[in-house]
């Protein structure tokens, strides 16, 4: 019988919190966290977009966050470096720590935030500038004018971003004449220029084709080394392969957290279970 939602699934909005967040510490196994996030309420206007999100983050890992279109999933990674803020009427309840420190309070610095929280976003943007400028740019307006450490942050960038062989011997022409995957990557290596921490991408992969989508799915993969990455998809095997654990949100509420290869073959809700399957969304 297929799943009905309504709203009597969430009735008990309490006690599953408390049930999730138990399976959560249960997955983390006593890894280090970068991110907890609790009693997370967020509003446009008078209109709730999350409710009581609880989530504790593992550092240098991937999280994915899957769900439905409109069910939060890039409204809550906007919060992680307050990306909203910008919006007209928006509101933010709750707390989110990283490494132990509030981003909310009102002493801190959104630049500090954003260096240490790099985002890539769905649609590659890269700046109508050379390949090294767009690279380049976070380190200069952070004060660096040095050339010789300019160039040695844009090659080891573009390394990371697995696109310097590709370019090196074309730095100064435009990036918007490089192909869509490769500006994609290329605003990966944009965001690891700053020396981030947390890097936020949403679907970073969507407009990308299947090789290209390949390419950034593998770069995720080497990237997990050294920076905590949670990325939005809607492609859930894509989850599958890249992630080590799944956030499952639906209607602004976190209905399920825990490592992908349980929430994938053993969901612990029911509603994560018939997503998954394909009996709604």
């Amino acid at each position: 019988m297929e799943l009905e939602i309504s709203s009597m699934a969430f009735a008990n909005r309490n006690i599953e919190v408390e049930a999730s967040m138990g399976e959560v510490e249960n997955s983390l196994d006593g890894m280090p966290i970068n991110v907890n996030v609790e009693n997370l309420n967020f509003y446009y206007g008078s209109s709730q977009a999350l409710f009581d999100i609880n989530m504790r983050i593992p550092a240098r890992q991937v999280t994915a966050l899957i769900g439905p279109s409109g069910c939060g999933k890039s409204t809550f990674l906007r919060t992680l470096n307050r990306m909203n803020d910008s919006i007209v009427g928006a509101r933010v309840e709750g707390s989110i720590r990283i490494d132990g420190e509030d981003i909310y309070h009102r002493r801190t610095d959104l630049v500090e935030l954003r260096k240490k929280v790099g985002m890539v976003f769905q649609r590659q943007n890269p700046f109508p500038k050379s390949i090294f400028d767009n690279v380049a740019y976070g380190p200069r307006i952070h004060g660096l004018s040095d050339k010789r450490k300019l160039a040695e942050i844009v090659e080891r960038s573009l390394t990371k971003a697995d696109l310097w062989n590709e370019v090196k011997n074309r730095l100064n022409d435009s990036a918007l004449a490089l192909s869509g995957g490769q500006q994609q990557r290329l605003c990966i290596a944009r965001a690891l220029a700053i020396d981030p921490e947390i890097i936020l991408m949403d679907e970073p992969a969507s407009a990308l084709d299947p090789r290209s989508t390949a390419k950034i799915e593998d770069l995720v993969g080497e990237l997990r080394k050294q920076y905590t990455i949670v990325i939005v998809t809607h492609n859930m095997q894509q989850a599958a392969r890249v992630s080590d654990f799944t956030a499952f949100f639906y209607e602004g509420e976190l209905v399920e957290f825990g490592r992908t290869k349980q929430v994938f073959t053993k969901p612990g809700k029911k509603q994560t279970e018939d997503y998954i399957t394909g009996r709604f969304g």
